[in-house]
């Protein structure tokens, strides 16, 4: 391609709306503009790249015998209520109605369609495993579209699709895509770890998250330097050092906390408890079985719950924190004086069920203090088991850094920002059984077909590509998936010899097998090397003065470091460059 005839429109100066460095740069660089919130046109240089990106999808797909679909965006609502999730889903969903009245929704994802073509073709045992994919757009009804390509509405989505007859045989295909996605993100130069990760509404028992460490992400992920142990807090569990308590007192003593609000509060309060000693108490209204259930969450009061954990403790599609209309209306008190004790009663009155669920940390504390569901009130002498008696306990707090590893004994834990970047799970049987996908065993015996889904995001490749390989100068992209392997910069090209010397270069480049881009723009040299920087291709090509000592500077973008090559021998070099490590 040549650059004067080629659609490249780059910004001097960062758009003031870009936060995070990819944004800035994807815009800078001409890859993307924005039609809306989370909605964003490729142009033809991102277009480069999320081709290279998806041909290295397809290859490590087809590696593990996965066979190729292109399956519908557009879907009848029956087929997601078959397995329960249009309606558990709720907001993200993008939901219309045709002509004719029917409720219809733009996928954004494609479980049950895999599941509907499974159901009606697969019979018997004989034609499993199966492993299906696709490369698909999906739509998702982002509450908070932002970050460039990181938060997106409609983005394009890698999905794939296991079927076999057991549960060993998805424990293969499983581990097939596992090692499929390390290949993949090596290959399209990503730093990456794999971590235990919730599975939400995807359900199922199993769920590996490839994340990729960036400060831009908002992933938070726990690890253990000492024995690998990796998980996304949302799943991430520690040990926390047991705490002595004292035999308390033999039933909650009330006392008054004018002005108390806080758990920080109440730790310099006269006749208060440190944080540890407190019983944190959080109003919540999950979403169980499409029902509104209120339920009252306890934790320490030095720890932070985390909304996934208490989710997935209950089985909630949904949970948002009760408005203080509802708090007072439940416990009679607002929030700052809420406790356990005594708030099924209460909420009882009020005609509510309350549903009551501790953090495993509280179990066996005795003398804790804890609201007392009275303004300006509170407990002390309280033992959580006799005194509340949770209906079930859980692990609901977020881990910290510097806490024990709770896998070995030396280690301590680190959190660090990271993105997601692809996802694996362990569906098992969830979409065939409530779909009605089966196949006959050997035996002759019915049985539900076991599953797994496998997505990665393109776009959140590209963009964790970025986030890791940029300086002050533009992107640095990885060989593999940048949009150029070589750029030919003509610093003067009303100058003959060098616009003619360049020319047979840049095509000697392209016979080689090389994606060679002419820079022959009527532009000072400075300009084409800041914009070559920009756009982040792997090797410059400069053609100057020195062309009339048969030599060309090779530039390396990466490293920053340039040489003086031959012209007869610069092709076969840039072809060892260029395919070195792939």
């Amino acid at each position: 391609m040549r650059w004067s005839q080629y659609f490249i429109p780059t910004l001097r100066q960062d758009p003031a709306d870009a936060e995070v460095v990819s944004h800035k740069l994807l815009l800078r660089a001409g890859l993307i503009r924005q039609l809306g919130a989370g909605i964003y046109s490729y142009l033809p240089i991102a277009q480069r790249v999320a081709l290279k990106v998806m041909q290295i999808l397809r290859e490590e797909m087809n590696r593990v015998g996965g066979q190729e679909f292109y399956l519908p965006a557009l879907h009848p609502a029956e087929i997601w209520k078959e397995s329960g999730r249009w309606e558990a889903i709720g907001a993200d969903m993008f939901r219309l109605r045709d002509r004719k009245d029917a409720d219809m929704c733009l996928g954004m994802t494609h479980e049950e369609i895999f599941t509907s073509i499974a159901r009606n073709e697969l019979r018997s045992y004989k034609q499993l495993p199966q492993v299906w994919y696709q490369i698909q757009v999906k739509f998702r009804d982002e509450p908070r579209p932002k970050s460039g390509l990181m938060r997106l509405r409609t983005f394009i989505m890698k999905d794939a699709y296991t079927f076999d007859l057991d549960a060993a045989g998805l424990d293969k295909s499983f581990a097939d895509q596992r090692e499929a996605y390390k290949r993949i993100f090596t290959r399209c130069g990503l730093n990456f770890a794999i971590v235990e990760a919730s599975s939400g509404s995807m359900g199922g028992s199993t769920s590996n998250e490839f994340v990729a460490k960036t400060d831009a992400g908002e992933d938070l992920i726990a690890t253990c330097a000492n024995c690998g142990y990796a998980a996304n807090l949302e799943k991430a569990t520690s040990r926390v050092p047991t705490v002595a308590d004292d035999n308390g007192l033999s039933s909650p003593e009330e006392f008054p906390t004018p002005g108390v609000r806080t758990i920080e509060d109440l730790t310099t309060f006269p006749g208060g408890a440190t944080a540890d000693r407190q019983v944190k108490s959080l109003v919540y209204v999950a979403t169980i079985k499409n029902e509104q259930q209120p339920v009252l969450a306890l934790l320490r009061g030095d720890h932070q719950l985390h909304e996934t954990k208490l989710a997935d403790s209950l089985g909630a599609t949904f949970v948002r924190t009760a408005h203080p209309e509802e708090i007072r209306e439940l416990l009679g008190a607002g929030a700052g004086s809420l406790g356990g004790v005594g708030a099924r009663v209460r909420a009882k009155e009020a005609n509510f069920q309350l549903y009551l669920i501790a953090d495993l940390a509280l179990r066996d504390r005795r003398g804790m203090t804890t609201g007392a569901n009275k303004d300006d009130h509170h407990l002390r002498g309280v033992d959580i088991e006799r005194d509340i008696q949770p209906d079930t306990w859980a692990d609901l707090r977020s881990v910290a850094s510097g806490e024990n590893c709770p896998r070995c004994d030396q280690g301590t834990l680190e959190v660090y920002k990271a993105m997601e970047i692809g996802h694996i799970f362990k569906l098992g049987t969830k979409y065939s059984e409530s779909m009605g996908a089966t196949v006959l065993t050997q035996d002759g015996k019915e049985v539900p077909i076991v599953m797994g889904s496998y997505g990665i995001g393109v776009e959140r490749i590209i963009t964790a590509a970025i986030e890791q390989n940029h300086d002050a100068d533009g992107i640095i992209w990885p060989k593999t998936i940048a949009p150029f392997d070589v750029v030919v910069t003509v610093t003067n090209i009303k100058d003959e010899q060098l616009r003619e010397t360049g020319e047979k270069l840049y095509k000697d480049l392209q016979r080689a097998g090389l994606d060679a881009l002419l820079d022959d723009r009527d532009e000072r040299a400075g300009v084409k090397f800041k914009d070559a920087d920009l756009i982040g291709i792997p090797y410059r090509l400069t053609i100057g003065k020195k062309v009339a000592d048969g030599l060309v500077e090779l530039f390396e973008r990466r490293t920053k470091t340039s040489e003086d090559v031959k012209l007869g021998e610069i092709v076969s070099r840039v072809q060892k460059l260029a395919l070195a490590g792939l």
